[in-house]
């Protein structure tokens, strides 16, 4: 799991990999919370997928870009296009489902 430090850091990993998964979040965020280790235990099941957070308050251009307006947000990209997006806690079920039809 990358914890994003910069702009330039998220663009080369959404380049570099055909699958990836990304998790908006916030540290104040209650349900944000909750998703993180559910997107953690993903992370180390799921070989093919590149996972990614961006906190939205370090990385607000980031977020800007897809229309960010609630947390937690969560995306799958696949070959640098987002393709399916959910927002809010989802189980874990939920979340494995989205990112295996990528």
């Amino acid at each position: 799991m990358n914890v994003i430090k910069n702009a330039t850091e998220y663009d080369a990993i959404l380049k570099d990999n055909e699958k990836v998964f990304v998790d908006f979040y916030a540290d104040w965020c209650g349900p944000c919370k909750m998703v993180g280790p559910v997107v953690e235990q993903l992370s180390n099941e799921i070989s093919d997928v590149a996972f990614v957070k961006v906190n939205v308050d370090e990385h607000p251009q980031i977020a800007q870009r897809y229309g960010v307006m609630s947390i937690p947000t969560m995306i799958a990209f696949k070959n640098g296009q987002a393709v399916k997006t959910t927002v809010g806690f989802k189980p874990k079920e939920a979340l494995e489902e989205m990112i295996q039809s990528l």
